[in-house]
């Protein structure tokens, strides 16, 4: 090694002699500064997209839930059907029991996945959440299918028949 070669050190990106004049100092600087604010933006635009893919993985999974709990609702609507017309006399038999059981697990299944029923009897009538089949007038007379929601969003609607508001709600509007 010549006497040269030890008395210039290395810069620091790894190769070549040390940076001799102010001009190429500050040309240095500039460039990494300009390659420290590409990384900057590559590691944001990075956790932009991995923030957007991961919103948009949850968005595919709460919609293939939907459809899926959607296919269910009818076979829940005819459990509660089923329930509502026992013959008064076998009440109590513990096959009832046995489909009331099913029918709290399913429930409760159902409401982990974000399922919440839509309170529609005596509440105004929402076009968002109601589907009117008949009637005429401001507030849900009587519902024919209960609705559902999904983690906030109307699942199904609640089929209903619309009349007038119910008394106690006139008495409190006049």
């Amino acid at each position: 090694m010549t006497e040269h070669e030890r008395e210039d050190p290395v810069n620091e990106n790894g190769g070549g002699t040390a940076v001799e004049t102010p001009d190429e100092l500050e040309e240095a600087r500039a460039r990494a500064a300009d390659f420290e604010d590409r990384w900057k933006r590559a590691a944001a635009e990075f956790q932009n997209y991995r923030r957007r893919t991961e919103g948009e993985r949850a968005e595919i999974l709460r919609g293939a839930n939907g459809a899926l709990l959607k296919e269910i609702l009818p076979v829940l609507d005819d459990l509660e059907r089923a329930l509502a017309n026992v013959p008064p006399e076998q009440a109590e038999s513990k096959w009832v029991e046995g489909a009331q059981l099913v029918e709290r697990k399913f429930r409760a299944i159902m409401e982990r996945q974000g399922l919440t029923p839509i309170d529609a009897l005596g509440q105004p009538f929402d076009p968002a959440l109601h589907e009117a089949i008949g009637g005429s007038g401001t507030h849900v007379a009587e519902e024919y299918q209960r609705g559902y929601t999904l983690n906030g969003r109307t699942l199904r609607p609640a089929m209903v028949i619309v009349g007038d508001a119910p008394p106690a709600l006139e008495e409190l509007q006049a």
